[in-house]
């Protein structure tokens, strides 16, 4: 019964896009509020919605996950990404140019970044309005084609810039993770400068929440094989750690 609630509560919220807890609450009134997020709780590990304020909203489009709208995953998991920021400030040297890709686990990591000396590039327009708040560092904001889905810049322009520039330190999100697909992002552009940033960077550190993992989506943009850290939440499964091990990744 639990399953086929969640199932039908699953594409209910596919059809619909985005729904409260009160509405899901009114299509089924024999269960509990609480058990009405329990059910939440489980469809959004599974990759099929993702949770926000008072409800949810579909994670999938037509037959394949997606990324969610970013105003939703800002609510998603953010706990969890403001104690990775805290450990991501450790690999941060002054003086130094750090890569700040688009995200809410770097909206997290701008939010806890102090004041000190360095030149910082993203692609996130949010991110970099986010640093405005600092005096010190110098703030680069990459051109290019703005997804306003996500507040991401991708692009030819983009591309240019970035190619052009010496990362020391790149901090890279992911939207999915599975042992065959590796490291997937929704767009193909997107993509593009994920794969340029990780070439192009001299440390490489991915930033990923347990939650990404076991959810796949087009774009493979790299593998644990590719980075030098993966910042997580300590949730992540036992065969991603053996081949970080085996790889010489850390996990912090």
């Amino acid at each position: 019964m639990n399953q086929l609630r969640r199932e039908k509560i699953g594409k209910y919220i596919q059809e619909k896009g985005a729904v409260t807890v009160k509405e899901l609450g009114a299509l089924f009134p024999d269960v509990s509020l609480m058990t009405i997020h329990r059910d939440l709780e489980k469809l959004e590990q599974q990759g099929i919605i993702n949770r926000t304020r008072g409800g949810a909203v579909s994670a999938i489009q037509g037959n394949s996950i997606t990324e969610a709208k970013l105003e939703a995953r800002m609510h998603t998991n953010m706990k969890a990404k403001r104690e990775m920021a805290v450990k991501a400030l450790t690999l941060i040297e002054p003086g130094s140019a750090v890569f700040l890709d688009a995200g809410t686990s770097s909206i997290a990591l701008a939010q806890a970044l102090p004041d000190m000396d360095l030149n910082i590039f993203t692609t996130g327009p949010n991110i970099a309005l986010e640093l405005g708040r600092l005096s010190i560092p110098a703030i680069h904001m990459c051109g290019g084609t703005l997804n306003r889905f996500n507040q991401a810049v991708s692009g030819q322009s983009t591309l240019q810039m970035l190619e052009h520039i010496n990362i020391a330190t790149a901090f890279v999100g992911v939207s999915g993770y599975t042992q065959e697909g590796g490291f997937t992002c929704g767009k193909e552009e997107e993509m593009l400068v994920k794969r340029l940033v990780l070439r192009k960077a001299g440390r490489r550190v991915l930033l990923m929440d347990s939650s990404k993992c076991g959810r796949i989506l087009p774009y493979t943009f790299g593998n644990v094989e590719d980075v030098d850290y993966i910042i997580s939440d300590g949730g992540l499964p036992e065969e991603l750690l053996l081949r970080a091990e085996k790889a010489g990744t850390k996990i912090l």
